[in-house]
């Protein structure tokens, strides 16, 4: 393969991979606290200076947009939507993750979890406990939870000391090398963040994508002919 090929071969593998996270992010436009992805390109130069030099494009860095969504009102006492900057930490088997979704239920032993049975963490790192006998759960906007006036705990709001360290693990799960509380976030009870997911925008872009990659694979079936058309004229 010439230098041609694998020029737009790079460019075709990092059209797939956007493909497949533009495909991921329409699927995810209904999941509470879904935050879209995109990928990023690169240029990669080998050689120059006093010979010749090669530039491919690479796509296998992702971007993730945190922007805020919008919040739907629920009523739930354990429905809770971050307005702000900032995730909850809840504690999974591979560790403390982050995540904006916010939906949670008191297990039988008293503490909030996911619906995935993840338990939420309070600003210690410690799982959020709700008594069984307690009364009626009020939440304020810094996370302070309090059963009849009384407070029970606070949860954690947390966000990447460096934002380039937070990758998405999988759902609406993200993991950081080192979190810092997250200054001016709200804690609102009764409410759920929505997926930030412009279905609009992301079908646009799945359609650019498309054609992108079919102009790329129509230069690759020419550039095969042309190959092909060169060995049999010099077999001959």
């Amino acid at each position: 393969m010439d230098a041609a090929g694998y020029t737009a071969l790079t460019r075709q593998s990092g059209l797939m991979r956007e493909m497949r996270v533009v495909a991921n992010n329409i699927a995810n436009i209904s999941t509470t606290g879904f935050r879209r992805e995109g990928v990023v390109f690169e240029e990669y130069i080998t050689g120059g200076k006093d010979g010749p030099s090669l530039s491919m494009a690479t796509g296998d860095a992702r971007v993730i947009d945190l922007s805020q969504a919008g919040l739907s009102q629920t009523g739930g006492a354990f429905d809770f939507a971050i307005q702000g900057e900032g995730f909850f930490q809840v504690e999974t088997q591979d560790g403390p993750r982050l995540t904006r979704a916010g939906s949670f239920t008191p297990s039988a032993t008293g503490e909030l979890v996911t619906n995935d049975g993840y338990r939420l963490l309070d600003e210690g790192g410690a799982p959020v406990f709700i008594p069984p006998t307690s009364g009626q759960i009020a939440v304020a906007q810094d996370g302070t939870i309090s059963a009849d006036g009384a407070p029970l705990a606070k949860i954690g709001l947390w966000q990447a000391g460096d934002p380039l360290t937070l990758k998405h693990q999988a759902g609406t799960l993200f993991s950081a090398n080192a979190v810092v509380p997250a200054e001016g976030a709200k804690v609102m009870q009764g409410y759920l963040e929505d997926s930030n997911v412009n279905p609009v925008q992301e079908i646009a872009r799945m359609i650019e994508v498309q054609r992108a990659y079919e102009l790329g694979q129509s230069f690759m079936d020419q550039e095969d002919k042309r190959m092909r058309g060169v060995i049999d004229t010099l077999g001959r």
